[in-house]
């Protein structure tokens, strides 16, 4: 819970990771042409995710502002992590700015499992909890460290990474990219519940594994 001694370090925290991802050469998203071009929600989305401009007329206050990160999302049954998430799609006024927010709690021993996110980099701060933070290169060199409250952690832009929560309470951190929606590709997710699903032959080759392993491992993932 986070407590009146620990709000102005949330506070410096958001700050500084809206501020870190902003100048140009760090965005993964293309540079605005013009001031401000709030994302249009009811048109049809384009398969790259550049929202349109809601007209100038249309726009509101509210554009710019949100809640979403002052509580906590559901928790998933399966990875016990829940995600608060603050990307164009929930806060409009973020489109082309190339940068978003999420908030992340952890249950008891809940993890993000491995993941990407192919359009943005990736930094964090644990404010509560205990935070075991890893990510692989693509030269297979892994890296890690337990994270306490007020330390932060950086993962480079597409790199497959992971939090586990290894305290004895609950955990909770905020994290932000350099992109309106970074995209989240989470491995065994992508591996074991895509529609249509990957062949076994694929995966028992990959893992080097018999189909009864795939087969119960699959069907961990049928929500």
């Amino acid at each position: 819970m986070i407590t009146s001694s620990s709000f102005p370090l949330l506070c410096l925290t958001i700050s500084v990771l809206f501020l870190l991802p902003l100048p140009s050469s760090y965005s993964a998203d293309p540079d605005p042409l013009q001031d401000l071009c709030v994302a249009d929600l009811s048109a049809s989305t384009p398969a790259d995710y550049n929202f349109p401009c809601k007209p100038i007329s249309e726009i509101t206050s509210d554009d710019f502002f949100f809640d979403g990160l002052t509580k906590p999302g559901n928790k998933t049954k399966v990875f016990g992590v829940s995600v608060s998430a603050g990307n164009v799609l929930t806060f409009p006024g973020l489109n082309t700015l190339g940068i978003s927010l999420n908030r992340v709690g952890f249950a008891p021993r809940g993890i993000v499992p491995p993941h990407s996110h192919p359009r943005a980099s990736e930094v964090g701060v644990v404010m509560e909890g205990k935070i075991l933070t890893g990510f692989v290169t693509t030269k297979n060199v892994f890296y890690s460290k337990v994270l306490t409250a007020g330390e932060v952690f950086v993962i480079p832009r597409g790199l497959i990474h992971f939090q586990l929560n290894v305290g004895e309470g609950e955990a909770l951190e905020f994290t932000a990219f350099n992109s309106h929606l970074p995209g989240s590709a989470a491995v065994p997710l992508n591996l074991f519940s895509a529609t249509p699903s990957i062949s076994d032959h694929v995966l028992t080759k990959t893992f080097l594994v018999g189909e009864d392993v795939i087969d119960n491992i699959r069907s961990k993932f049928r929500f």
